[in-house]
């Protein structure tokens, strides 16, 4: 491993979080807030622990593909621990693993909190909540490609252990090109949803922070009750289409802007993503018609909360937890599914639950007929045999970490359902489960234990697993290198 470029890449990596924290301090100067002072102390420790590690470039600039997962898995573990700080210098949060869950759950953009009352915290702080989200939407890093200089050579593998979906490419020639191509769509995107929810009435500020959760499909709200608190249609319809457009695939807009709307109309991942909306909308509708809801309120209801749950947002306009059985045995199905790749969104991923479905369905076909020769389509196009066998190796390792965190939480003596659904919420970077960690509740009361292992499974359910992962191997960490 290439252990001075590493640490050469987290040191820049730490001074980009410094120059974020700027933003919320500002937000700390408009208000008066003390908060500023813990933003200040922050960004102090940041740049000196920044400094040293870019002083000098090192002369072998390569990096390697288990270079670039650590570097992804390192980066977000310690922008995580130095994105707690403000909440516990200022006493917010007074204690610092609760301060540390909330800030992964920030990055990871899960929306999962500790928070009981979130109308108590200073502005500045729910702004670096959401900005939190906007941040790691994106990712990081890609934001790293995408202003730093020099960073074109290898960045590859940099990029594709964090970009989520089955397989990461360029947009254009240049990877950093591309970066700047991502991240100009995904401001543009987040730019008009805070235009037309100012539009409806909604507070400044409010939009703003609310715009950065959808964008980066994270569900942190500033109001106790979420988008509900602010009982509008209008700015429940503009969150609910938003969520849905931030959980497509973004090579989808670079397709409509080169004028190739049409190809990107047919792609069948898209096409799959909106009729499992569709269904999903339509047969909670139809469940909550036959209780206390009206037909309009029905729909309205569960479009907003299949929107959410679907792209991993964790926005909520009611106590779904109350719902009927089969809306939520729907809802936890959306929240293994999850967005397409290449969104903001978490989950498994639509693309990679069409290619187990297309793989299994393959293998009945030759277990039929041994002779015959079959293969795996998507868009018509042969998917390669080492990405289905990576989809199915990636969908064994989801269970098996999400059912191993169910069962060491378990320690704390929760209910199934709540248990289950805490650890199925973080992993899929979800934020509301269903039981004492549904919308109306949170994950206070989890030991301090459970919710490391919690954060640890954000942070994998962000990173698809293997960044993380690759901590532990002794593989990574070996001086010998590829």
């Amino acid at each position: 491993m290439n252990y001075r470029m590493v640490f050469y890449n987290i040191g820049r990596i730490l001074l980009v979080e410094a120059a974020l924290l700027a933003f919320p301090a500002i937000v700390a100067i408009i208000y008066n807030e003390k908060t500023l002072i813990s933003f200040a102390l922050t960004i102090a420790a940041l740049t000196v622990i920044g400094l040293p590690a870019v002083r000098k470039k090192p002369k072998k600039t390569a990096i390697y593909a288990k270079d670039g997962y650590v570097i992804v898995a390192m980066a977000w573990i310690l922008m995580s621990l130095f994105g707690a700080m403000p909440f516990y210098f200022s006493g917010h949060i007074p204690s610092f693993i609760d301060s540390f869950f909330e800030t992964v759950s920030g990055f990871t953009t899960t929306g999962s909190t500790i928070l009981r009352s979130i109308e108590n915290l200073p502005k500045s702080l729910l702004f670096w909540r959401s900005f939190t989200h906007w941040i790691g939407g994106m990712g990081i890093l890609v934001f790293v490609i995408a202003i730093m200089p020099k960073t074109e050579s290898s960045s590859m593998h940099v990029m594709r252990a964090e970009v989520p979906g089955p397989t990461v490419g360029k947009l254009v020639s240049k990877l950093r090109a591309s970066a700047r191509i991502l991240y100009g769509i995904y401001c543009i995107l987040t730019a008009v949803q805070f235009v037309l929810l100012i539009a409806g009435g909604m507070p400044v500020f409010d939009s703003m922070v609310t715009s950065f959760a959808t964008a980066g499909t994270g569900g942190f709200a500033v109001l106790n009750n979420s988008i509900e608190g602010y009982n509008s249609v209008y700015a429940e319809m503009v969150i609910a289409v938003f969520m849905l457009i931030f959980g497509v695939n973004f090579n989808i807009y670079y397709m409509f802007l080169i004028k190739q709307g049409k190809h990107a109309l047919k792609n069948e991942e898209l096409r799959c993503y909106i009729g499992i909306v569709i269904g999903s909308v339509i047969l909670i509708a139809i469940c909550l018609a036959n209780t206390k809801y009206s037909i309009g309120d029905s729909i309205r209801y569960a479009l907003f909360q299949v929107a959410s749950i679907i792209t991993t947002t964790g926005f909520s306009t009611a106590n779904f937890d109350t719902w009927p059985v089969f809306t939520k045995i729907i809802l936890v199905f959306l929240m293994f599914i999850g967005a397409c790749a290449g969104s903001t969104g978490g989950g498994i991923k639509v693309s990679r639950l069409m290619i187990l479905v297309k793989s299994g369905l393959r293998d009945i076909k030759k277990a039929i007929n041994p002779r015959s020769i079959e293969t795996v389509k998507v868009d018509k196009h042969t998917v390669d045999e080492p990405v289905v066998k990576s989809v199915s190796v990636f969908f064994a390792t989801y269970m098996i970490v999400t059912a191993f965190s169910t069962l060491i939480i378990s320690i704390d003596g929760r209910d199934l359902v709540t248990t289950f659904t805490a650890v199925l919420s973080c992993m899929s970077n979800i934020g509301p489960g269903l039981g004492a960690v549904g919308p109306y509740g949170n994950f206070a009361d989890f030991s301090a234990f459970s919710k490391l292992v919690l954060s640890f499974d954000m942070l994998a359910g962000r990173l698809e697993l293997i960044p993380m992962l690759m901590l532990f191997s002794p593989y990574a960490w070996a001086k010998k290198y590829s």
